[in-house]
């Protein structure tokens, strides 16, 4: 009895310590339970879970199997590395799924038990994998209107289905069904990419969608970007004329043979009820035309044509790198308004990217209007002035008879209002949805503070990435633009890092930076590249090609998009290179510091004008030594001394050319001192009065700043760094135009393109270019997570690997606290002010070291959970650094207490 009584406790006494380390969250290529890689080499990234202090992983071991046997075995590798392990098995197959798991060590001598298993599919790695040939629709189109197209096909499964995956792309915008069902909850697919060069394709696991028997799969396919139009002038077909469809279901029996079924010449066209569809304009559906039943068995397609069969290669065909556009937040109307003029309006209460899906009643031919619009005028009237060209109108026609349900399929709207117009019966909001589309992106970081007008401004920021993370960065949702910006999209890279993961999403879209770069090094000012080979090579927005990789590398750790995009980094500095003079870049065409500040009657010239040339060799400078960085990260020695000598020979260049022996900038803007002082382009003995006369700039503002789309994001950064936070936190405070808190006081959910997109008086700025949701003003949540909670990571530990809490209290605030969802688990931190006391609330996740600015002179004024940190063993009071007290810590929870 006593030797059963031993063993069970020996027993519990293993799991207990088993118990206190466990892995989570298994992510392959940093996706759950992916299917069709395109990668022959997918990398592994892991959790570590643990209630322990200083918790480190100092070992692992993956297990990768399939159905036959084992694929990799590691081994048991010595290492803390949990992020972006590369899998190091057998040669992976095309169409095949794989399972692994993982077990770690950690330096407690601790072994966790093994993870539960995850798994991956691989796509179709070989261009001879693909049986399917692109079919085109077998009629003469209606090339005015150019309907959507149906394709068709029956066919029949003899076997019993062990799996099935589908795979598919289109010329243009797809929805496929099988048996009459929608497969997968992927809008707008296959995605905008560099279709030329880069087609993505999708997967579907359709195996429990067919039956033994009988089948029908069927598609609709749309303009969409790729014949849809874009930009201006007439600008269609940008990259063919004609719709197509590509798909082929891979079908695995249980007796181990396999089929495909493929688009072939079995395959049958005809209009669909979508009789019009732009991105731009919207779409028109005609109920009475739908084809009930069209995608099911049974239904009789005689009148049908076939399709037309190309030739195309598959050469440029990719799988899906990054996440596909899906449905996400619904918001019912708050209000429906009888506008000045009549208008019947619906207002939803927050400007949004999507449609609305709307529920209707009344006879055959009735046909619904709905306009989209962002703001009503000065009046309360319904504005569309600023979409310029574009639209944006769903029209519906009704088929008659019972309740009928509408919303569009390959176009989206950006919007708050909606006008109706011929709605038949009353207006009732239940039945009206406003639906959000934008990439699949996990929300990652939050941020709350005790000012309600500074946490509007991050629900501000964070919609405006939401609305036009859709693919690709937009710049905007609404008018006839919508385009990828380069500039925008880097000014704002970091802050979007924060909130949500978009590793896969700026991946994928730097590829097509690259794909679109041109022969001399030029980045277009769009990606996708849709406005030809002549607008390109803009400072600021070209730079995106060094800028958003080395961000992205910084936020992730991961140097594959370092490795990836380099030649592309270094072809981009080649032609600044190439088109410099003495080493000065002051050719070509450039924005400068788009949107700056402009007073209407500037009679005593208090418009914030940069030197274009100045901005341009300060973005150089800053391009070269990210290309410095990244040579280090990637150890290339010859290439790392190469522009070492080059970026000296370009910030002396700078001072010759733009700097008075005094120090004086030729252009005395605040976005002149920020850039030179950011980018460190002024020698260490010309930089305290530098920042002391970026101070004084902005206090002559009367504490406003006056910084565009390039000064903005490293303002209060910049004013930070040289002991200016009081500054910038008036800055951030200022709710007058021009601000970051004046477009939230006039009831904006979303970031302006412009500081008084509607001016005090509720006027509007120009119509030809004023969006109300424009993301790039939005950078300054950067500084909001960066600088004033203080959660950041050190360039020796990309990726929150070693991590950097360095609040800076201040600003009038009692609490500021923000939480990231890192590779590596929650890290978060907060601040709070009482009692002549600072409180600080910090969580490092486990596998992580973090360094703690603790804000106090002496370590002596810092308890943590009660007791000095001097005397705790599992804290390290490091030394003082400009008023504060540094402590290196572990992973954990922590509660300090700082007497003022």
């Amino acid at each position: 009895m006593k030797k059963i009584t031993f063993s069970a406790l020996l027993q519990l006494c293993l799991l207990m310590s088993f118990a206190q380390i466990k892995v989570q969250g298994l992510l392959t290529e940093n996706f759950t339970n992916p299917i069709a890689l395109g990668v022959q080499v997918p990398r592994f990234s892991w959790q570590l879970v643990a209630e322990k202090r200083n918790t480190m992983q100092t070992a692992y071991e993956i297990n990768v199997t399939t159905d036959k046997g084992s694929a990799w075995k590691s081994g048991k590798i010595s290492g803390s590395q949990s992020v972006q392990i590369n899998y190091a098995g057998t040669p992976l197959q095309s169409d095949q799924k794989y399972t692994w798991k993982v077990r770690v060590w950690d330096n407690n001598g601790k072994a966790s038990p093994w993870s539960e298993a995850a798994s991956f599919k691989m796509g179709l790695l070989n261009t001879a994998d693909w049986k399917a040939k692109w079919i085109e629709a077998g009629y003469v189109e209606d090339s005015i209107n150019r309907p959507a197209i149906l394709f068709r096909n029956q066919f029949a499964l003899a076997k019993k289905i062990k799996s099935a995956t589908l795979y598919i792309t289109a010329h243009g915008m797809y929805e496929v069904q099988l048996n009459g069902k929608r497969v997968g909850d992927a809008y707008l697919a296959p995605g905008w990419t560099s279709y030329n060069k880069r087609l993505q394709y999708q997967a579907y696991d359709v195996t429990n969608m067919l039956n033994n028997g009988n089948n029908v799969i069927g598609a609709t396919v749309g303009n969409g970007w790729y014949r849809g139009f874009l930009a201006w002038d007439d600008n269609k077909n940008i990259y063919g004329k004609k719709l197509g469809l590509l798909a082929q279901v891979n079908v695995v029996y249980t007796d181990g043979t396999t089929e495909a079924i493929v688009t072939d010449d079995k395959w049958k066209s005809t209009n669909s009820a979508i009789k019009s569809v732009e991105i731009y304009h919207g779409e028109t559906f005609d109920a009475r035309e739908e084809k009930s039943g069209w995608a099911a068995i049974g239904y009789d397609d005689g009148g049908w044509k076939g399709v037309n069969l190309l030739t195309t290669t598959f050469d440029n065909l990719i799988s899906t790198e990054n996440e596909p556009v899906k449905k996400h937040e619904t918001f019912k109307a708050i209000k429906v308004i009888t506008t000045p003029s009549g208008e019947k309006v619906l207002d939803f209460g927050q400007n949004l990217v999507g449609w609305v899906i709307v529920k209707a009643k009344g006879n055959a031919g009735d046909k619904i209007v709905i306009k989209h619009a962002e703001i009503l005028d000065k009046a309360g009237n319904f504005y569309t002035e600023n979409l310029r060209a574009a639209k944006a109108t769903a029209t519906y026609i009704l088929k008659g008879g019972a309740e009928e349900t509408f919303e569009p399929h390959f176009t989206f709207y950006g919007f708050r209002y909606i006008k109706l117009e011929n709605y038949p019966g009353e207006i009732n909001p239940d039945n009206f949805t406003a639906v959000t589309l934008y990439s699949d992106m996990k929300p990652t970081g939050t941020f709350t503070s005790s000012n309600a007008l500074v946490n509007q401004l991050q629900h501000n920021i964070q919609w405006g990435q939401r609305g036009n993370f859709l693919d690709v960065p937009t710049d905007c949702p609404q008018r006839d633009e919508r385009l990828g910006w380069t500039g925008d999209a880097q000014a704002f890279s970091r802050t979007a890092s924060f909130n949500f993961g978009v590793n896969n999403f700026f991946d994928k879209w730097m590829k097509d930076v690259a794909a679109d770069q041109l022969a001399d090094g030029r980045i277009p000012h769009v990606i996708p590249n849709v406005l030809g080979p002549d607008n390109g090579g803009s400072a600021g927005w070209a730079d995106v090609a060094t800028i958003i990789p080395w961000n992205m590398y910084l936020a992730y750790g991961d140097k594959k998009i370092l490795e990836t995009q380099y030649p592309s980094m270094k072809a981009w500095v080649k032609f600044m290179t190439d088109k410099s003079k003495n080493d000065l870049w002051n050719t070509g065409f450039h924005f400068g510091d788009w949107l700056f500040y402009r007073p209407f009657d500037d009679n005593d010239g208090r418009s914030a004008v940069t030197d274009k040339y100045l901005i341009a060799q300060c973005f150089y400078a800053n391009s070269v030594q990210l290309l410095i960085n990244t040579s280090k990260v990637l150890n290339k020695a010859d290439d790392e001394a190469t522009y070492t000598a080059l970026l000296k020979r370009v910030k002396d260049a700078f001072l010759k050319e733009y700097v008075t022996p005094s120090g004086r900038l030729v252009s005395g803007t605040q976005t002149a001192y920020v850039l030179a002082l950011n980018f460190d382009m002024l020698p260490e003995n010309l930089r305290k009065q530098a920042a002391e006369r970026l101070a004084e700039n902005v206090k002559s503002y009367d504490t406003h700043l006056t910084t565009g789309f390039l000064g903005t994001p490293y303002l209060c950064h910049v004013l930070t760094r040289f002991g200016y936070s009081d500054i910038a936190y008036s800055l951030l405070l200022q709710q007058d135009y021009p601000s970051w808190l004046y477009p939230v006081k006039m009831g904006a959910t979303t970031i302006w393109e412009r500081w008084d997109g509607q001016k005090p008086d509720s006027t509007f700025q120009t119509p030809g270019m004023n969006s109300f949701n424009h993301y790039a003003y939005g950078a300054i949540g950067d500084w909001m997570y960066r600088q004033m909670v203080g959660l950041d990571t050190y360039e020796d530990g990309p990726g929150y690997k070693h991590i950097r809490v360095k609040p800076h209290v201040g600003g009038g605030f009692t609490n500021a606290s923000a939480s990231l969802q890192t590779y590596y688990g929650t890290l978060s931190s907060g601040w709070k002010t009482e009692d002549n006391k600072i409180l600080m609330d910090v969580e490092i996740p486990a596998n992580t070291t973090a360094t703690i600015y603790v804000p106090t002179t002496t370590a002596t004024a810092v308890t943590e959970n009660g007791k000095a940190v001097s005397t705790l063993t599992d804290i390290k009071v490091a030394g003082t650094e400009e008023g504060y007290v540094l402590l290196q810590v572990g992973s954990g929870k922590y509660h300090f207490v700082i007497a003022k």
